[in-house]
């Protein structure tokens, strides 16, 4: 007997309009940023950089959306859920990709895992706003900051 395992994933259009929405919350701010989103294997499908964001930031954005989408919580909780696991706290953040600081978010939809948004160039409470942001604009699951 053969088992079929299907897993969502989150479209290249919805994709587009949530790193579009991000951009426009970051306007709103007055920053500027990158952002990429993952589907639900971590894989880039989109991603957008605002002129004169830190070209650095490029990567970090979609390690956020790589990570965000590998374990399904956002990337500001890594450190609360590590703890006080000093082995886990070096591991896990010397891993190539992984990011455990603000402005990765999981996306979800009616509870199901189906990718991740990331932002950096600002500061992480205005990256997190802008990757929720996306969140929203696309109807996916709201994750409380």
């Amino acid at each position: 007997m053969k088992i079929a395992v299907q897993q969502a994933t989150i479209s290249w259009e919805s994709a587009h309009v949530a790193v579009r929405a991000a951009v426009e919350c970051a306007v709103e701010l007055g920053v500027r940023i990158n952002v990429g989103v993952a589907d639900a294997a971590g894989n880039l499908v989109a991603f957008l950089r605002m002129p004169g964001a830190f070209p650095q930031s490029i990567g970090i954005a979609i390690d956020k959306a790589h990570t965000a989408a590998g374990f399904g919580f956002p990337t500001a909780d890594w450190m609360k859920i590590v703890g006080d696991n000093e082995g886990m706290k070096f591991g896990f953040s010397a891993r190539p990709g992984l990011v455990v600081f603000g402005g990765g978010l999981p996306v979800r939809v009616d509870g199901q895992l189906v990718g991740g948004i990331g932002v950096s160039g600002a500061s992480e409470e205005q990256d997190s706003v802008c990757a929720r942001a996306g969140l929203i604009a696309i109807g996916a699951d709201d994750v409380p900051l």
